[in-house]
């Protein structure tokens, strides 16, 4: 887990405009312990890292992967993925040969 952990859990959740109390209403847990985690004198538990990263739209991976700090993910980046996730692979094949055309 990355050493900014605390503050990447705020970062997400500020992001979409959610206080501490909806998000620890939603993971069924105390206020408290939501600014607990963002100071890093908590973690949580697996199970609450699975659902905060759905909370939050994101992958476990993006939540607790060494992410570059510069990485914003963007309205832009879910949009895509839910496009991408939506083809087959050949399609998905295509739009990679695509991707690598526009590049170079």
């Amino acid at each position: 887990m990355n050493e900014n952990y605390g503050e990447q859990i705020k970062n997400y959740r500020v992001n979409l405009g959610m206080t501490q109390n909806q998000v620890a209403k939603e993971l069924d847990v105390t206020p408290g312990y939501i600014s607990n985690v963002e100071k890093w004198r908590t973690a949580m538990s697996l199970r609450l890292l699975i659902y905060y990263s759905k909370l939050m739209g994101i992958t476990l991976d993006e939540l607790v992967g060494n992410i570059e700090p510069s990485y914003k993910k963007s309205a832009i980046d879910n949009a895509l993925w839910t496009e991408i996730k939506k083809l087959d692979n050949m399609q998905k094949e295509k739009l990679l040969e695509t991707i690598k055309i526009w590049q170079i």
